[in-house]
């Protein structure tokens, strides 16, 4: 196995953290520049004046040109997100991401999402907050700066208890709107979720059926924020192999139901459920201005993460806005 690939559920906590740091680390060193702008580019900064241009460190095609007239000094302009950003996390932890058929369950695939966003966004006085829905609700870790604050995070990420009935229900929608009512100034929001709660039965197949439950509170979270809606999945979850009588239980409710996977016509009615599924998922984060990743747990998560950042970059510099006299 590689060391992106390889699972960390063996692995004791603290030794999990230094792996998944490691990775990081060594595979994205490098990679993003600009701190968040480089994770999520596009509109989200808040224009915050000028200051000198400074040699090396500055690009021309921020400069000021007013205030360089002006003054005849040359000057950049600076962003809100120059100085400090803060990010705040709202992670799944219910019993829906305890699954897992390949390399990693849902739940440490989400971790690592986390741990990525984590160390690509950490800089000097940019802070990282967390919301955990679980079993037992809503656990909130206070958006604050500092690897140690990030992998204390990452720890309790991992402790996280598994398999238990909920005692205090709260939906993935309900939490979204407790992340946009803590997460005050404009910042990055990242929803780390299967976003299998809140769907409706009715309409399942389509791109007609009613939105999901979630649908409203992250367009409101994205209308301040930006929004990095990472989508955990397993390859189970979106076709069933051919291998005879299974049960399938529902995570959620406990529900048991036995069926036959050597029926080709029910596994190809499976697979066309479940792509319909995915397809409204994706289009209603669409709708919500959420910028959507997919990882999934028998794929390289690193080589994704990349992929993304190098889309987002392209579709940054294709929409950015041509300014004569700019280089």
């Amino acid at each position: 196995m590689n060391e992106n690939s390889t699972s960390v559920g063996r692995l004791a906590p603290q030794r999990r953290l230094r792996r998944l740091e490691l990775t990081i680390t060594r595979r994205l060193d490098g990679l993003l520049h600009g701190q968040h702008l480089g994770l999520l580019p596009g509109p989200g900064s808040e224009p915050a004046g000028s200051r000198e241009y400074r040699v090396g460190e500055d690009e021309v095609r921020r400069m000021d040109w007013s205030v360089t007239a002006r003054t005849t000094v040359p000057h950049v302009r600076t962003v809100e997100a120059d100085r400090e950003l803060t990010t705040w996390t709202l992670v799944d932890a219910t019993p829906s991401m305890d699954f897992g058929t390949a390399e990693l369950e849902k739940r440490e695939l989400a971790v690592a999402a986390v741990a990525a966003v984590g160390f690509l966004t950490a800089g000097s006085g940019n802070r990282l907050g967390a919301h955990v829905l679980g079993d037992a609700g809503i656990r909130r870790f206070p958006a604050r700066t500092g690897r140690y604050h990030l992998l204390g995070l990452l720890r309790a990420l991992l402790e996280v208890p598994r398999g238990r009935p909920a005692t205090d229900p709260v939906s993935l929608a309900d939490s979204i709107d407790g992340l946009r009512r803590s997460a005050g100034r404009r910042g990055l929001a990242v929803v780390v979720s299967d976003f299998l709660d809140g769907l409706p039965d009715e309409g399942v197949a389509g791109a007609e059926g009613p939105p999901p439950d979630w649908e409203g509170p992250l367009r409101r979270l994205a209308a301040r924020h930006q929004v990095l809606a990472v989508e955990v999945r397993d390859p189970r979850e979106l076709e069933l192999p051919d291998v005879g009588l299974i049960t399938l239980v529902d995570p959620e409710s406990g529900r048991r139901r036995e069926v036959s996977t050597g029926s080709r016509r029910l596994r190809d009615r499976y697979a066309a459920a479940a792509a319909a599924q995915r397809l409204a998922v994706a289009r209603a984060l669409r709708r919500a201005g959420a910028t959507h990743l997919p990882l999934s747990t028998d794929r390289d998560w690193i080589a994704d993460i990349v992929r993304h950042v190098h889309a987002q970059r392209r579709l940054a510099r294709a929409t950015r806005p041509h300014r004569g006299g700019v280089a």
